[in-house]
């Protein structure tokens, strides 16, 4: 029975593609290596640990579309389908990127896990000689609530390349770290308070604290500028307000 394309459940379930400024959105890392393959940053000696393996023996990598907020949910269903019928021979790991951040809120910190490459799951696995996906992972994949189709052409999903399997393993491993609070200002930049007894003033932002979330804004009062020690939180963008 020939394979056919997976495809997306419903037009809604599709995610649209992510613009990360510091990450690449999957899709455009996968659809680039159909093109080109670009000469890796870092090689995987350096990125990877020694006892992990880049790919698994005679399997590659490949990036599956899935709904936006499911990410979890599908490779958590796949992994424990992928044992229930004894295809660990064809499918290997199925990872979701994520990291963790701490931000700071009357005192409290919060830590929040997200989503590196939100709408997408990375899927090992190995295809047929023709470059096709097998049968009988095509269909346990095919059949799991939320999932979309794989980066590529009809049947035959792209391989990643190489650096990009190396960042994604790497930022797979990020929520084992200690989160770090990241601060959405920069010095300089114009901004408007929005709690505490200085609400609704302008001012301009002149120091950063990101080890405890805060921020420092210089804001005229009675004609003087006086600077004022503010949680991230109780600020924002002038120009968004």
């Amino acid at each position: 029975m020939e394979d056919q394309p997976v495809t997306n459940t419903t037009e809604q379930d599709a995610p649209a593609q992510s613009e990360l400024t510091t990450k690449p959105s999957a899709e455009s890392a996968a659809e680039s290596t159909a093109k080109a393959e670009q000469p890796a940053a870092t090689t995987p000696a350096e990125a990877v640990d020694a006892e992990e393996q880049v790919r698994s023996a005679g399997m590659d990598w490949f990036v599956l579309r899935v709904a936006s907020n499911k990410e979890s949910s599908v490779r958590e269903t796949l992994l424990r389908k992928v044992q229930i019928e004894s295809m660990t021979h064809l499918v290997g790991r199925i990872l979701v990127p994520t990291e963790k951040t701490k931000t700071i809120k009357g005192g409290r910190q919060r830590i929040q896990e997200t989503k590196l490459y939100p709408g997408y799951v990375f899927v090992e696995m190995q295809l047929e000689p023709d470059g096709r996906i097998p049968q009988d992972v095509f269909f346990l994949i095919k059949e799991t609530t939320g999932v979309g189709d794989f980066v590529g052409t009809a049947g035959r999903p792209t391989a990643m390349a190489e650096h990009e399997i190396v960042k994604m393993l790497n930022d797979s491993k990020a929520p084992d770290e200690e989160p770090t609070i990241r601060l959405s200002f920069q010095k300089g930049e114009h901004v408007l308070i929005k709690e505490g007894p200085f609400e609704n003033y302008e001012g301009t932002v002149d120091e950063l604290f990101p080890e405890k979330g805060a921020v420092r804004v210089l804001v005229t009062i009675f004609g003087r500028q006086a600077p004022i020690d503010l949680e991230e939180w109780q600020i924002a963008k002038a120009d968004e307000s």
